[in-house]
């Protein structure tokens, strides 16, 4: 029965490296796969899914004008297709996400989502806000702050080192931009926490 995934966490927590590894799986019992990701996020190259560890896969892009029902649609009539993944799924719109919904309902196909639940603000991205309501399943894959209780926040680094506090929702970056916390040390990072 096909459903709706979404595997969410904080940054570094593998969500590529796990949809990288799902999709071989599929295609090694014979089965093919479509691979999705937001045009937004070139640090891999434009249309790859990249994992920190060293694996990578071609994908196709979306942005926030893409009909993702149509694109998925149009790839299952040139041959068959057995399941739908899509990193970067916060960047997704509300409608993209019912649009993958459609996918699942009408076409059958099983889509799996991947994506950060929260921003550097502690704030819901709008497509993750979406997939928390409509995913027929959700996963957290999880990661650990400094301290080694499980981290769920991220904060945004600036040019001093020192964590940001405003800024536009979206700004790329990887490892020398972000780090994943615990709520706690997240608080402590941002001022919101006196320091123990």
């Amino acid at each position: 029965m096909a459903k709706l995934y979404f595997h969410f966490s904080t940054m570094n927590a593998g969500k590529s490296t796990l949809l990288l590894q799902a999709s071989y799986n599929y295609r090694e019992r014979g089965m093919q796969t479509y691979l999705l990701t937001a045009r937004l996020d070139s640090r891999a190259g434009q249309g790859r899914i990249a994992s920190r560890i060293g694996i990578a896969d071609e994908a196709d892009m979306f942005d926030a004008e893409t009909d993702l029902f149509a694109l998925i649609a149009a790839r299952r009539s040139d041959g068959p297709l057995d399941c739908v993944f899509l990193d970067e799924a916060q960047f997704l719109t509300a409608d993209q996400v019912w649009q993958l919904a459609r996918a699942v309902d009408d076409l059958g196909l099983p889509v799996m989502c991947y994506g950060l639940r929260v921003d550097f603000r502690g704030t819901l991205f709008p497509g993750s806000a979406a997939l928390l309501a409509l995913a027929d399943e959700m996963r957290e894959v999880r990661t650990i702050c400094h301290c080694g209780k499980k981290a769920t926040m991220v904060v945004r680094r600036g040019p001093d080192g020192k964590a940001l506090r405003d800024g536009a929702q979206v700004q790329i970056g990887g490892n020398e931009t972000y780090v994943s916390l615990c709520r706690r040390h997240w608080r402590e990072e941002i001022g919101n926490l006196p320091a123990n």
